[in-house]
């Protein structure tokens, strides 16, 4: 059930980004709000909150702006119902790319957090 149009505060709210990031990502093309205001403001749906926190989750991850636009646009290619299997089947490769990605840089930050946790304890026993 699609909620009603939000405006860029709320969008900002529900994200946790800055109106600045918002815009940013509306500039680079990543997002488009769906509907605009009778005043002429862009309004956000849900699956433009949707998008954002696609992006918003690949950032930390260390996916750059053209990773982030070329995954979601063959998330986008997926929802066309006149997709051929073979191009249904490219993309889904692509995303899986994508998934394995993310995977290995998550398994990347655990470690990190492992040694700077095992860092932090060391200084924790030297002053205990």
């Amino acid at each position: 059930m699609a909620g009603e149009p939000m405006q860029i505060g709320e969008v900002a709210a529900r994200t946790d980004m800055s109106l600045r990031t918002i815009r940013q990502y509306e500039d680079s093309g990543l997002v488009v709000p769906s509907a605009s205001s009778p005043g002429g403001f862009p309004l956000y749906t849900d699956a433009d909150v949707d998008r954002l926190m696609v992006i918003r989750r690949m950032k930390p991850l260390g996916f750059t702006i053209d990773e982030t636009r070329d995954l979601l646009r063959a998330v986008d290619r997926l929802a066309d119902p006149q997709l051929t299997p073979t191009d249904r089947t490219t993309l889904l490769a692509r995303v899986r790319h994508y998934e394995q990605a993310a995977t290995e840089r998550v398994a990347e930050l655990r470690a990190q957090l492992a040694r700077a946790e095992e860092f932090a304890g060391s200084l924790r026993a030297r002053l205990g």
